[in-house]
């Protein structure tokens, strides 16, 4: 089993526990469990766990759709959204900026697959959207402006829209239920987190159409609305990492607020934190900091996979090393392409 999935499936132990890992707890590999090992299941959480099994195996490939992207936006950076399973572990009980991002796109990501289920028509709980969608205030410009009355008959709302009412819905019932009825900081900021990862989602859903016709013309269009791809999901969860907001729990303990009265208050579509981040320079398993030693860097970038950042100023070794590549390839007839095996010297840099 992949080391991804295996900590994607330990992510989806969140809303079942009262910390996102269990002191102790053992690797589940089948997110199902996470029904079976809690007894207390109430409400619509419990109907999901008794009732939709098909649905929980559409959360099992978002949280592992989730923990796939948190990978790919900080793979070249200190902190790299290790699947290493005690560092996870304590980054998930603390409360960085990093913890943020994992529940912004844990929560992303189960929207987006339960949706995409929708569409395909993999799940008995759900279809496509067929209302027509309502221009959101502030984004007119991504819905087509409708026809004139001279065109009534080339231009209509239809195909398969993507489901994602249903898809924030059963995220929400899913992830949330079990915090609804808490107002300390932590489970405020997890909401929000949360739902900031949806929203990365619902309110970037694009427009599609096609045209129907003869030779190609367009004497009939058909659109429908379509979710982002989860690259750019990822991307924008990312952007919202690196302005994330840090916050303190308000006088009455019931919401948060800016650390400082000079911040402007986030928005919905804010990742926040109330923890600061460790460095994660050095080997610190208190912090879940796994440090950068023997990190490959970049010694010709600027950004955050340069030597200088990745490797915190300790310095790097540079090795030389052979790889070997396809070359002088041939194509034989009938059908058949060979190659010649060449090697190829490649210098790498290794942080000390």
């Amino acid at each position: 089993m992949r080391p991804v999935f295996i900590a994607a499936c330990l992510l989806l132990l969140a809303p079942i526990t009262d910390s996102w890992w269990a002191s102790g707890s053992a690797v589940i590999l089948d997110p199902r469990m996470v029904c079976k090992k809690n007894r207390r299941v109430r409400g619509r959480l419990a109907s999901i766990c008794k009732n939709e099994t098909g649905l929980l195996k559409e959360i099992s490939r978002g949280v592992t759709l989730g923990a796939t992207e948190c990978a790919h936006q900080f793979r070249n950076r200190r902190w790299n959204c290790t699947t290493q399973r005690r560092s996870m572990r304590k980054i998930l009980m603390r409360d960085t900026r990093e913890t943020g991002f994992v529940n912004a796109i844990t929560a992303a990501g189960v929207t987006y697959a339960i949706t995409r289920a929708c569409t395909a028509g993999s799940l008995l709980e759900c279809s496509c959207e067929k209302e027509i969608p309502k221009p959101r205030k502030g984004r007119v410009t991504q819905v087509p402006q409708p026809p004139s009355p001279v065109q009534k008959d080339k231009w209509q709302w239809g195909g398969c829209s993507d489901n994602v009412r249903f898809g924030l819905q059963k995220s929400r019932e899913f992830m949330d239920s079990r915090y609804r009825k808490k107002s300390d900081i932590k489970t405020l900021i997890k909401l929000h987190n949360h739902n900031a990862g949806r929203l990365a989602i619902k309110n970037n859903m694009k427009v599609e159409c096609k045209c129907h016709g003869l030779s190609g013309s367009c004497t009939l269009r058909t659109c429908w609305w379509r979710m982002p791809t989860f690259r750019e999901v990822g991307d924008r969860l990312r952007d919202k990492f690196e302005g994330a907001a840090k916050v303190i729990s308000n006088n009455d303990g019931d919401n948060f607020m800016p650390e400082s009265p000079n911040i402007k208050r986030p928005g919905k579509k804010d990742i926040i934190y109330s923890e600061e981040s460790p460095d994660f320079c050095t080997f610190n398993m208190k912090t879940g900091s796994l440090g950068t030693e023997g990190r490959q860097c970049n010694v010709s970038s600027a950004g955050t996979d340069s030597c200088d950042q990745l490797c915190c100023r300790r310095g790097y070794v540079q090795n030389t090393i052979r790889e070997a590549e396809n070359c002088n390839c041939q194509f034989k007839w009938c059908c058949e392409v060979i190659c010649e095996t060449c090697y190829v010297k490649r210098d790498i840099q290794t942080c000390l």
